[in-house]
């Protein structure tokens, strides 16, 4: 895709018809086109496959909990969607009934999508994505994600206020089992019980927590820790050099 040229862009109708350019429309095309029907405002889409951002889409976590203020203020809580499919109706159906509150998504199973105003606010966002998949991800392989606290999180709910931005339909992001989505200046907020995969993030945080690392051949499991695997590398490196060196 980093190959595209502007000779290679085509455009569609909203139907998913060709008309204009030489080259056949994405077999995705149905989700793009079902965002801007179902989500006033939005002028561009954009779907990826970001490395880290899709393996939380395959190990079915989405990323909720309040960590980082800058993601906070800019995306908020970000979904996993049930898996769809690819080229079906399946994947913008999953995903319609996140489009209220949210911008950017988690596609189960397959990859992330995020939308904007503009084709740099969506470009934006998938980048943002992207860099709190993988600070998450490095934070959890040190062994803990340090989650901010709940009046915390308000007063950096207020600095949106103070930046222009509406709470309005906003998602807000996760301590525990709740969504803080507001406050006001009596400190209440609006909260939502986790609608996603709870089993599977508690999974990947005991797995995380073990330090271990599991190899499988599909007939046996290995577990080693990380000390162990550390001298097993270490140990196949060192017999590498040895060989070119002789």
């Amino acid at each position: 895709k980093g190959y595209i040229t502007a000779e290679q862009l085509i455009k569609v109708d909203m139907m998913g018809n060709k008309i204009e350019g030489e080259l056949e429309p994405s077999s995705e095309v149905k989700m793009h086109i079902d965002v801007y029907k179902n989500k006033p405002g939005i002028n561009a889409v954009v779907h990826a496959h970001p490395t880290f951002a899709t393996g939380y889409a395959v190990a079915g976590i989405p990323l909720e909990e309040c960590v980082i203020p800058e993601i906070i203020i800019s995306l908020g809580s970000i979904p996993l969607t049930k898996y769809g499919t690819p080229s079906t109706m399946e994947i913008p159906e999953n995903i319609r009934s996140y489009l209220k509150e949210h911008n950017v998504f988690l596609l189960q199973n397959h990859g992330a999508l995020s939308i904007g105003e503009d084709v740099y606010k969506a470009y934006y966002r998938m980048e943002s994505l992207e860099l709190f998949a993988r600070i998450n991800f490095i934070a959890r392989m040190l062994g803990n994600v340090n989650v901010l606290g709940e009046e915390e999180v308000k007063r950096i709910i207020n600095i949106r206020e103070n930046f222009g931005l509406s709470n309005l339909n906003y998602p807000g992001c996760r301590i525990d089992s709740k969504f803080v989505k507001s406050a006001d200046g009596n400190g209440k907020d609006e909260a939502a019980p986790s609608s996603n995969n709870l089993a599977a993030r508690e999974s990947f945080k005991e797995d995380m927590a073990k330090e271990r690392v599991f190899v499988s051949d599909n007939q046996k499991r290995i577990e080693l820790s990380k000390e162990k695997l550390v001298e097993l590398i270490t140990a196949i490196v060192s017999n590498i050099i040895n060989k070119v060196k002789s």
